[in-house]
């Protein structure tokens, strides 16, 4: 019985965590407000410990920010943090590429052609979500080659705070064209056993700040500095 108990527990961690990462992506839990933990706890007929362990996960992974004596707030996503963010996937993405890339055979490497084509026909249909999904699938394709679970996981959650936010659900077509065709360049240099060029070309121009500026500041609704 104890047993089930704390896997009772851990299950409604998860899904407290879970429900606060949709309504920070829904736009019901607004960026710059703060959480009302005793009403949310009762809203959801839950006791506070499991909500405290939720936020501190949301707070691990940049959701949201304890300020003491005032409660958690909801964190903004500023142009500083996406490019930080920007710079971190591009470092990790690259460095599987240079170490793992060879575990890829050729049944992976038409499986990214599939899903990069799948994208261009999501973006011509407009479907934001089906393209959402099919991006992430591409990448990891190539990034499940690697063991290396703690760099697996900083990359999700960076990815997560890039994307996991209020928004409208809709595309910004030259960029995402833009992805597609660098995706046939990785697809290309990758196929040719050009693992450290594919590296480089990952970090320095796909997962690059500076390359996507105009991209992430249109994308975001920023204004540029």
């Amino acid at each position: 019985m104890e047993g089930r108990e704390i896997l009772r527990l851990k299950s409604l961690r998860e899904q407290v965590y879970e429900h606060l990462r949709r309504a920070i992506n829904s736009g019901d839990l607004r960026p710059g407000t703060f959480i009302d933990q005793k009403r949310l706890a009762a809203e959801l007929g839950i006791s506070r410990q499991p909500l405290r362990d939720a936020l501190i996960q949301l707070e691990l992974e940049g959701f949201v920010t304890v300020i003491p004596r005032r409660g958690v707030e909801v964190r903004s996503l500023t142009l500083d943090d996406i490019r930080h963010l920007y710079e971190v996937i591009g470092a990790l993405e690259s460095s599987v590429l240079m170490h793992s890339a060879t575990r890829l055979g050729d049944g992976a490497i038409h499986e990214m052609s599939i899903l990069n084509s799948r994208m261009a026909e999501a973006i011509e249909a407009g479907d934001f979500d089906a393209y959402y999904d099919l991006n992430l699938a591409f990448h990891e394709v190539f990034l499940k080659t690697s063991d290396n679970e703690p760099l697996l996981r900083t990359v999700r959650i960076c990815k997560q705070r890039l994307y996991d936010f209020p928004r409208e659900r809709r595309f910004h077509k030259e960029w995402e064209l833009a992805s597609t065709r660098e995706h046939d360049q990785i697809i290309d240099l990758v196929t040719r056993l050009r693992h450290e060029d594919a590296a480089n070309y990952v970090r320095d121009v796909h997962w690059s700040f500076d390359v996507q500026r105009q991209y992430i500041l249109a994308y975001y609704h920023m204004d540029a500095p």
